[in-house]
């Protein structure tokens, strides 16, 4: 079933197609504006502004808290009934090294507060918390995609190997824009949407 959308789009081709040019159109200008550095560190607060920045000309869902369970394969995210708890534990976990960082970026992942598009969110809010507090980002283009997921699907019982996998690709080309945008790029096509190339949108 298509999600309800602002485009009135049916067909769920087309609003794939069109929900992944309109958000890397927004996530380019995120970063060409600077708006990216006025966004708030490590909080849920900053990451539900992303996800609107992202997806609020498409959803009305965007940067609002989901009101249904979801879960993806065999794995349940955050029930409904836990998730304010669990973003408020998030909110106060520390995020001074990298394993903070990434510890925090698997529980914001088990949260998965939003109806949709929570990964593509998340990764930048991750790069912002490593960007503030190790002056690194992660170079999206060195992380394998069937690594990555299941990687991350491993995290919620162990994270060593999402630690070392994300350590290995950090990068201190915080401001460089081609990493940026090849980093939306990858992290799209982590979700299977490949259609379009954000520098050229």
């Amino acid at each position: 079933m298509t999600l309800e959308n602002k485009l009135n789009i049916t067909n769920q081709v087309e609003l794939a197609r069109a929900e992944e040019k309109i958000s890397k159109q927004k996530a380019k200008q995120l970063f060409d504006t600077g708006a990216i550095n006025n966004i708030g560190v490590g909080n849920f607060a900053a990451l539900a502004e992303i996800h609107k920045i992202l997806f609020e000309d498409i959803y009305e869902f965007a940067g609002k808290i989901r009101e249904e369970n979801i879960s993806k394969g065999n794995f349940r995210f955050a029930p409904i009934m836990y998730l304010k708890a669990s973003l408020e534990h998030i909110d106060a976990m520390a995020q001074g090294n990298f394993d903070e960082i990434i510890e925090k970026y698997v529980e914001m992942n088990i949260a998965h507060p939003f109806r949709e598009g929570n990964g593509r969110a998340t990764r930048i809010w991750l790069d912002i918390m490593l960007k503030a507090n190790i002056q690194k980002v992660i170079d999206w283009n060195l992380v394998e995609k069937q690594e990555y997921l299941s990687a991350m699907q491993r995290s919620v019982v162990k994270d060593v190997e999402i630690k070392h996998l994300l350590q290995a690709a950090l990068t201190n080309k915080i401001n460089d824009r081609e990493i940026f945008m090849k980093g939306i790029d990858v992290s799209y096509y982590y979700e299977g949407y490949s259609e379009f190339k954000a520098e050229d949108l």
